[in-house]
C-alpha cells in the first residue's frame, strides 16, 4: 500500500488524502494529512491530550468533510494541534478521538493555516484492498 497520508497540489489550495485498510483508517489518515500542513514537522506533535469528536452527515463523503471541519473547530477552540486519531463509523455517524497538545513555538514551526475542508475533489471510495478519503482544504 502507498503512503498512509499525503497532500497534493490544487491551485491556490491544497489537497489532502488518507489511505487505509478500513474506512476508519482512511479517515484517520486524512486527518493526519490535514494536520501535517499546520506544522513544518508533524512528528514534533505529542499526543498528550485527547478530545472526543462526534459528527454525522447525509452521505459518507459529507461525513469526511464534517469530520475534518469538526477537528479544525476543536483545534481552534482548545488551542491544540492534533497528531493521532481514532475513528469509529456506524452508518453515517462518526465518533472519534483526536490526540495532540498545545502549540509550542519552541518546538513547533508553523506551517500553513487551514481554514476548512471543502467538497472540491471530494472522494471516499474503496479500491481493491485500500480505502481512500480525500478532499481539498482551503488555505
Amino acid at each position: 500500500m502507498a503512503a498512509s497520508f499525503e497532500t497534493f497540489e490544487h491551485g491556490a489550495d491544497i489537497g489532502i488524502r488518507g489511505r487505509g485498510k478500513t474506512l476508519s483508517e482512511a479517515f484517520e489518515n486524512g486527518a493526519k494529512s490535514m494536520f501535517s500542513l499546520l506544522v513544518e514537522d508533524f512528528d514534533t506533535i505529542r499526543p498528550r491530550k485527547s478530545v472526543v469528536i462526534s459528527c454525522e452527515s447525509f452521505d459518507i463523503e459529507g461525513l469526511f468533510v464534517a469530520w475534518l471541519n469538526c477537528l479544525l473547530a476543536e483545534s481552534d477552540i482548545q488551542r491544540l494541534i492534533f497528531s493521532d486519531f481514532k475513528v469509529k463509523i456506524q452508518d453515517l455517524s462518526l465518533t472519534g478521538t483526536a490526540m495532540g497538545e498545545p502549540f509550542d513555538s519552541s518546538r513547533h514551526q508553523r506551517g500553513v493555516e487551514v481554514k476548512g475542508a471543502t467538497f472540491t475533489e471530494l472522494v471516499v471510495r474503496q479500491d481493491e484492498d485500500c480505502w481512500i478519503a480525500q478532499c481539498v482544504v482551503d488555505v
